[in-house]
């Protein structure tokens, strides 16, 4: 049985301060037990406070990105390296935002899922199509093209550390959220085409979330789909009763 993850990604939001009291807010609020897995993933500048408040109790942190050189001339980089010294050892890669907004490739998001396996960090990769792509009904061959580009390009062993994140990018930050049924079909795509690829033993051990306006008032509904392991949570995050809600709704 694959064990939940909520996965809370704070984007660019939270001053130092901020990040303190929503941390200890979770800290007063979350009952993490065995059967979800909590993450919670501030901005880089709050991360080595995260780790040191959350140190005690079994919620990880993870970084929103980081670069595929382990050192060098990228200013403004951040490395694996730099992660793992200070305690972070998940990563989340492929979000919709550094694709649109800073043109990460699939070519570049296959070098940061290499250096992941590499590094031994935990890979929370995401795919997802457009609302164009999917009125073109070519979200399958979007998200299937994700896949071969990057994390194909990789062995059967570096699935022991990732986790696959589906964001339909026209559900995220808009209101919209996919039904529960469009997400079970596109996460029962995803598995389905990793078994293809790997052998099902391996496509049934990857867990597969959902991302995409994920809130209290629907996430126990889409938890519930066979192929649905949790949720990549945006702006539910940013508010501890709203995500302690949602981990609550996971452990159903």
């Amino acid at each position: 049985m694959r064990t939940k993850i909520v996965a809370g990604n704070w984007k660019m939001n939270k001053t130092l301060q901020e990040t303190v009291t929503l941390i200890n807010d979770l800290k007063n609020t979350v009952k993490p037990d065995n059967n979800v897995e909590i993450i919670v993933a501030p901005p880089y500048v709050n991360l080595v406070e995260a780790v040191n408040l959350l140190k005690d109790l079994p919620i990880k942190v993870s970084a929103q990105n980081m670069h595929f050189a382990d050192n060098g001339a990228y200013t403004g980089e951040i490395s694996a390296v730099m992660l793992k010294a200070i305690g972070v050892r998940t990563v989340i890669l492929g979000h919709s935002e550094r694709r649109a907004y800073f043109n990460e490739t699939d070519e570049v998001l296959q070098k940061k899922a290499h250096k992941a396996y590499e590094k031994s960090m935990t890979n929370i990769f995401c795919v997802g199509e457009k609302l164009e792509e999917r009125e073109a009904e070519k979200h399958f061959d979007v998200v299937k093209s994700q896949l071969s580009n990057t994390l194909f390009q990789l062995p059967m062993e570096a699935y022991k550390k990732i986790v696959i994140a589906y964001e339909p990018v026209w559900a995220i930050g808009t209101g919209h959220t996919a039904t529960p049924e469009q997400a079970q079909e596109m996460h029962k795509f995803i598995r389905d085409t990793l078994a293809k690829k790997y052998g099902r033993d391996l496509a049934d051990t990857v867990r597969i979330l959902y991302g995409g306006s994920v809130k209290p008032g629907n996430a126990a509904e889409i938890f519930l789909k066979p192929d649905v392991d949790g949720g990549l949570i945006g702006g539910a995050s940013l508010n501890a009763e709203d995500f302690n809600a949602i981990v609550e709704a996971a452990k159903s």
